[in-house]
């Protein structure tokens, strides 16, 4: 859990600090990066630290991701330029990958079938808690200390993470030697061609989809060469991986259907949750006129229900399956997401709050069983790479949400703006930050201006929930396609359990 809150923390504590940091390093024109160099470092190296894990154990990838994790971290509290400090926060993405992906599969190797809702659930907890903790803490250190603490407090918090892997986690490996590939007495052969042929186009793909249309046009040339350079990159690695002895993400992945439906359907997840995560605090300030805490805190009501309701999944997917527990929940996301257009204007707080607490409850329902499902469904020498498979399709997801929401919102508030009454519309601003930061200060603009723009990104951020509601019904056709009855291998099974596993 402590290593889980490196990942976690860094994630959200460095937002409230952006104005700090660039006023003393300067580059205002990149400091995006600062997010997604981290996020495309932590993608990339997903199903590369996953078949690491399978194949040279869980414990030397955790501790070469802290130690990787906390060299970043120590090298961007000293950064001298925004340049440098970019670089450095893809060195801790590179440790990151490892904490996401290896964590997660450890707790599945630690923990049997039956009691793995709860430690996930406790998994869960950290980010709750970073997502509420996060932001405050930030603010508070670039306030009142410095922001190089920031990523300072990342290093007591690693050390003793460190200490305790290294003191108290002994490694079981039963299941290492995998009979169909190698025995212990074989030489790994690590498939490097493969994971720079995923770097490369994981990288190109990200990079295309996170500066499209904010530091270029779509159809400009950079984009155009980003998307078709990733393009040729994945077919290269479609080839090489066929050909390698021991593939980085091998063709069983696709080829099971287990695995196969929860990747698509976790990669529609990730596509969902850019409506809450991004677009609903903009909504909360600029329409309902909350200050930036007023409006974490309706965000943070989702991130409260969710831990529960993934604790408590066991006894739904016990009862009825895996596969239907998650369709309940994401059928019922879906239906979150479409209540939310249907608020009324301006309402009141606790309206979207009280709809955050219901998606989280859903959520909760339909991920973890999903990933506790295709977990329970391999062994020990294939959980890594099958644990970061879908973790892979989730954040590709939210990359590809964020590309295609934010073009949806971007339209949609260009077609309002010019929409607008002649006697107002020369003085409004013209795009989804520069109306935020306008409502921020609406003493500069007129009473009807104000209740414009306001009806404005209303509008936005409803069209943005729907197109979520379309990525909750892929989720749930996907899952269509999913087995009724997840297999269930051995090594997920306690000592002398049998009747949960085989139910479902």
């Amino acid at each position: 859990m402590l290593g889980m809150a490196l990942a976690a923390l860094d994630s959200t504590i460095i937002a409230t600090a952006v104005p700090q940091i660039v006023g003393d390093l300067g580059g205002f024109s990149v400091f995006s990066w600062l997010f997604s160099g981290y996020l495309l470092a932590v993608t990339v190296t997903l199903p590369v630290y996953g078949k690491l894990s399978d194949t040279f154990g869980r414990k030397p990838v955790l501790v070469a991701g802290i130690v990787i994790f906390l060299a970043g971290s120590l090298l961007c509290a000293g950064a001298w330029n925004m340049a440098s400090l970019i670089a450095f926060r893809v060195l801790q993405g590179l440790g990151g990958g490892a904490l996401q992906g290896t964590v997660q599969t450890i707790a599945a190797d630690l923990y049997p079938m039956k009691e793995r809702p709860r430690i996930q659930a406790k998994l869960s907890t950290v980010w709750a808690t970073s997502s509420v903790a996060g932001p405050a803490l930030g603010g508070l250190l670039a306030a009142y200390a410095d922001w190089r603490w920031i990523f300072l407090v990342n290093l007591p918090v690693g050390a003793l993470a460190l200490w305790l892997v290294l003191r108290h986690f002994f490694e079981d490996k039963r299941g290492y030697e995998d009979p169909a590939h190698r025995t212990r007495t074989t030489r790994p052969v690590i498939d490097w061609p493969g994971a720079l042929a995923i770097f490369a186009c994981g990288g190109l793909l990200l990079t295309a989809l996170v500066q499209g249309g904010v530091a270029w046009p779509w159809l400009s040339a950079p984009s155009l060469l980003l998307l078709g350079g990733s393009a040729l990159c994945a077919a290269a690695t479609v080839l090489i991986e066929r050909r390698a002895a021991e593939p980085i993400i091998p063709g069983w992945v696709w080829r099971r259907r287990t695995i196969s439906t929860v990747n698509l359907a976790l990669g529609a997840l990730g596509l969902l949750m850019v409506a809450p995560t991004v677009f609903l605090p903009t909504y909360a300030q600029a329409v309902l006129g909350l200050g930036p805490i007023a409006a974490g805190f309706v965000l943070s009501t989702m991130t409260m229900s969710w831990p529960v309701a993934a604790a408590l999944s066991s006894h739904v997917y016990n009862r009825f399956g895996i596969r239907t527990c998650a369709l309940l929940g994401i059928g019922a996301a879906t239906l979150v997401l479409l209540a939310f257009p249907q608020l009324p204007y301006p309402g009141a707080a606790w309206q979207p709050a009280l709809l955050m607490l219901a998606l989280g409850a859903t959520l909760g329902l339909f991920q973890l069983p999903l990933i506790i499902g295709v977990q329970s469904s391999v062994g020990y020498a294939e959980r890594g790479t099958a644990t970061a498979s879908i973790l892979f399709c989730r954040q590709v997801g939210q990359s590809v949400g964020a590309a295609l929401f934010g073009a949806v919102a971007n339209t949609t508030l260009a077609g309002r703006l010019a929409d607008a009454p002649a006697g107002i519309r020369a003085g409004l601003p013209g795009d989804l930050d520069a109306v935020s930061r306008a409502l921020e200060h609406a003493g500069t603009l007129t009473e009807q201006a104000t209740d414009y723009l306001r009806h404005a990104v209303d509008t936005t951020v409803e069209h943005v929930y729907y197109g979520a509601a379309v990525a909750g019904l892929l989720a749930l056709a996907a899952l269509l396609f999913a087995p009724r009855r997840f297999p269930v291998h051995a090594d997920a099974r306690g000592e002398g359990e049998a009747g949960p596993a085989e139910k479902d």
